[in-house]
């Protein structure tokens, strides 16, 4: 019995990459939904402010360990599967925070919600698997950018929930998103063909978890235990050594959670150290502004703004990222996705470095926010394109989820160094902390910085050809781009019963064993190419809508560097 990859039941809508776009900003909505009311969570959790931080160190921590997770399920499994058991996951734990006003449950459903964080790279996935190449450039920055723009919006619509209504209508609000998300994917969404060979690999995945868990919680937490206590140093060694035997497994393992000789090719590597620079930088004028807005005039320096009026001159940070979009697709297309991240690399640079001196009136707040929106979206939406155009389509999945995690960690370094600065350079006012603007400056000096070490990673990227994510990064498009690659195995042409090719069909490498050894879907011309694991006699078979299904029996030689061999499907066959 041959094993077949799953076949979508209809074709992708033209309504997909919205429905996908809305489940990041669903994601978003559930990560900034807290900021409003974090000031208050002691008193509302009735807790000491230490202990109420990890309710939001909670949701860190699962999103970090979920993402490279779900990324490798969905690429194993289906990508849309594991996108909806997300956002389902989320709703549990959305609701299970609306239902309690202790600090024990919180945690337990902001954990929960945390493996929402999973949607971006599946979102990535499924489009890069069954969009046409020349939607594809603009779709995956829709979906890279839409953290930033579910942020923006949900920041200025929870200051106002929380300023006039329970906060626990937070969580209702963010359970109603999920739902809707989840049922949106449902009906327009089809499943994607890919599967990824080989099992899930739960000794990794453990390792990982265990390793990033005592990596981001010193960092989470350092400026409550001390940098320098003996936890604080003793969990950064636990988590060095955790995550050197992790990679030591990783690379004998025959089917790794994270492929780290992928993961160390220059386009990879280089792509996933830049996201950690964009992370922190996107992550201090989130931090920043909203303060510096809210302070009171009386301090000399502080605008004296409400907290839905912040969080109004804030959001187009997020709208400006979701406009960009476009602008990245026609940048990209010309010029390529590096190109375009070292242009939203400057352009950060330039509103941090004009923000220097733009702090002391609410319109510049609003200046700041629309370049840093434009730099960020520009950067965001590269990234996902120069993993798609670096990687093989069976592993879009874990690829982008591992570099979702680098945002990830970006941003929770940035939270723990600026926390740190403000912190550090307080004024003492009546036992209140007050930032000054000599910490906000040398926050957004930090960020400066981070950009300018960015934007090396970005130069050291290889040279791509022009706009690799809008040739290679659909399933049926990466034929095209991959066939010079594949060292051995077969390739050819899937053919109907009069000649005329097919597209989009589905065809696999099955084994001697009956065990699935690749899979792929056929170009526009017909066109597909599979790399074998080894010499030997092979079956491929071929599927498509309309079309009876193909078995072929086939040997490769290792000698030989592809055989060629075209499939031609029967007619569908109809039976009483």
């Amino acid at each position: 019995m041959t094993h077949t990859t799953d076949r979508p039941t209809r074709q992708a809508s033209g309504a997909v990459v919205p429905v996908l776009a809305f489940a990041g900003i669903v994601v978003a909505v559930m990560q900034t939904l807290l900021v409003p009311v974090i000031k208050d969570l002691p008193q509302l959790l009735d807790t000491a402010p230490s202990n109420a931080t990890w309710v939001l160190t909670s949701t860190l921590l699962s999103g970090a360990v979920a993402t490279p997770i779900m990324g490798r399920l969905g690429d194993l499994y289906g990508k849309r599967r594991m996108l909806i058991l997300s956002l389902a996951v989320m709703v549990v734990g959305a609701l299970v925070s609306a239902l309690t006003s202790t600090l024990l449950p919180m945690i337990v459903g902001r954990t929960l919600q945390g493996f929402a964080m999973g949607a971006i790279p599946l979102g990535i996935g499924l489009m890069r698997d069954m969009l046409p190449r020349e939607k594809l450039g603009s779709a995956m920055a829709l979906m890279s950018s839409s953290i930033g723009v579910g942020g923006g919006l949900a920041l200025p619509a929870a200051a106002l929930v929380a300023q006039h209504a329970d906060w626990h209508a937070l969580f209702y609000g963010a359970a109603g998103l999920g739902a809707l998300s989840i049922g949106l994917t449902l009906l327009v969404v089809p499943e994607s063909p890919m599967r990824a060979e080989g099992s899930f690999d739960l000794p990794g995945a453990l390792g990982l978890s265990a390793g990033l868990v005592l990596f981001l919680l010193p960092i989470t937490k350092g400026s409550d235990w001390g940098w320098t206590s003996g936890t604080t140093l003793g969990l950064f060694a636990a988590s060095a050594v955790v995550l050197v035997l992790w990679g030591v497994y990783e690379l004998r393992s025959a089917a790794p959670l994270v492929d780290l000789r992928t993961t160390a090719r220059p386009a990879v590597l280089f792509t996933n150290l830049a996201s950690i620079m964009v992370g922190v930088s996107f992550y201090v004028v989130s931090l920043v502004l909203p303060q510096l807005l809210q302070l009171p005039t009386a301090t000399g320096y502080g605008l004296g703004q409400s907290m839905v009026v912040a969080g109004l001159l804030v959001a187009p940070l997020g709208l400006t990222m979701m406009f960009t979009a476009p602008v990245y697709a026609r940048v990209s297309a010309k010029y390529g996705p590096k190109v375009t991240l070292i242009l939203g690399m400057l352009i950060i640079a330039v509103g941090y470095g004009a923000g220097l001196g733009l702090m002391s009136a609410a319109w510049q707040s609003l200046v700041i926010a629309v370049v840093l929106g434009a730099g960020i979206g520009l950067a965001y939406s590269s990234l996902p394109a120069l993993i798609v155009g670096a990687v093989p389509a069976s592993e879009t999945g874990a690829a982008n989820g591992l570099n979702t995690l680098m945002r990830s960690i970006g941003t929770s370094v940035s939270s723990a160094v600026i926390g740190m600065v403000l912190a550090n350079t307080a004024n003492d006012v009546n036992g209140v902390a007050v930032p000054t603007m000599h910490g906000f400056r040398v926050s957004f000096l930090i960020a400066t910085g981070a950009v300018a070490v960015g934007l090396f990673f970005a130069l050291m990227l290889p040279k791509t050809k022009r706009a690799p994510q809008l040739r290679a990064s659909s399933a049926e498009d990466e034929v095209v781009e991959r066939a010079e690659e594949v060292l051995r195995g077969f390739r050819g042409l899937v053919l109907d019963a009069e000649g005329a090719p097919v597209a989009r069909a589905t065809v696999t490498l099955i084994d001697h064993r009956g065990r699935q050894a690749g899979a792929t879907v056929s170009g526009e011309d017909g066109s597909y190419a599979l790399t074998v694991p080894a010499q030997g006699a092979y079956v491929v078979s071929a599927e498509a809508l309309g079309h009876g299904p193909l078995a072929s029996s086939a040997s490769h030689h290792g000698e030989e560097r592809t055989v060629e061999l075209d499939l031609s499907l029967p007619g569908e066959t109809v039976t009483a």
